[in-house]
């Protein structure tokens, strides 16, 4: 997607709760926090029903989540919800799905020790080479580019063309990049996931999921899901998300330039062993990343000598808040191997917030240079 369109779907964004006001309307959407709604007469001429099938708050947050994704959208209450539905909406008993093998753990552990006992079949591959073999027989094939945590990168666009031709339904998690910064349904992929836990609301205080898809069967599927499965959104959280939303491309913007400078002063540091970004030349997925993204994203990987002195890193740094996650407006980091991923000992997953540049570069260095 073109700059320019980019633009003005984030303007478009802005206004369109707006232009859906009556003359006195709140300009920022009502928090309802309801179970129920009044319902005389027949309940199916009621626009609400009952609190765990709609709820205005999350009609808000869908409508411009569509707008900004270019397809129908349906919330979830965290994002590995959002991946639950997807899974749960197009897999059935003695289907085989194709996951990365280096992707998010959490969405491998899901079909091992749910699905897999109701006969779905997984098969993994990793996300560099994931182009690479054959796609016959598969029933799902899940994308994760850049992979969460290692950052490695596939060709979307050659992996859906490819995976469809062989009667795949190809889902795209797309949390590292939001929709601002890489358009999976634009390159053929048949829905999206984010975890709007991340950037989308960036403020580290909410979860939140979504599913995106331009296949109007597969959506109401999702709401069917969500509707007996429980999966249930908090309006209040719905409400935070919309806000987030609201300043993601400024945010995203700041984050994604602070890292690429961040990762430009970084490389060939001699406290670390390997740095990874995909907008560095030396990423073996760069010209991939120059192809399919329209930046390339707030994540970077620093390998350190040993766990030691990544925990030393991370405890020294001012400007680096120790949790797991990503996506906020604090730059965070975390040493991986901590949970259990195929890294190396002194792996740090680094996700840059929106902190004056110059300032986080300089404490990130310092940090660096200590013993």
């Amino acid at each position: 997607m073109s700059d320019t369109k980019t633009n003005a779907l984030c303007a478009q964004l802005l206004h369109h709760h707006g232009l859906q006001l009556a003359p006195g309307d709140s300009v920022v959407p009502a928090i309802v926090p309801t179970a129920v709604y009044h319902l005389p007469g027949t309940p199916a001429d009621a626009p609400y029903q009952y609190g765990r099938f709609h709820n205005p708050t999350w009609d808000a947050l869908e409508s411009s989540l569509s707008v900004l994704e270019q397809a129908e959208t349906v919330i979830f209450p965290s994002g590995m919800a959002a991946i639950t539905a997807a899974l749960m909406s197009s897999v059935k008993a003695a289907d085989r799905v194709l996951l990365p093998s280096d992707g998010y753990y959490t969405t491998r552990a899901l079909i091992e020790k749910f699905l897999a006992g109701l006969g779905v079949q997984m098969e993994t591959r990793p996300t560099a080479s994931f182009a690479e073999g054959s796609f016959d027989g598969y029933r799902v094939v899940f994308i994760e580019s850049p992979s969460n945590p290692g950052l490695d990168l596939c060709d979307i666009a050659a992996v859906t063309s490819a995976a469809k031709a062989a009667g795949a339904f190809v889902i795209a998690d797309n949390t590292t990049m939001t929709p601002l910064g890489q358009r999976p349904l634009d390159l053929g992929a048949d829905a999206v996931v984010n975890a709007d836990t991340k950037a989308v609301n960036g403020h580290s205080d909410a979860l939140m999921g979504h599913v995106s898809s331009r296949d109007s069967a597969f959506c109401q599927r999702l709401r069917d899901w969500r509707r007996f499965g429980g999966a249930t959104p908090g309006p209040f959280e719905a409400w935070q998300v919309f806000r987030g939303l609201e300043t993601l491309e400024v945010r995203f913007a700041r984050m994604c330039d602070s890292a690429l400078r961040l990762a430009q002063a970084l490389e060939g540091h001699p406290a670390l062993t390997a740095l990874r970004y995909p907008g560095l030349p030396s990423h073996p997925g760069h010209a991939i990343a120059k192809r399919q993204m329209r930046t390339f994203g707030s994540m970077m990987t620093l390998t350190l000598k040993d766990g030691a002195a990544a925990d030393r890193f991370i405890h020294d740094c001012e400007l680096v808040q120790p949790s797991t996650s990503f996506g906020g407006v604090r730059t965070c980091a975390e040493r991986r191997d901590r949970w259990g991923d195929s890294v190396e000992p002194g792996f740090v997953r680094l996700s840059v917030g929106i902190e004056p540049t110059d300032c986080l570069i300089e404490s990130i260095t310092r940090a660096l240079k200590k013993p």
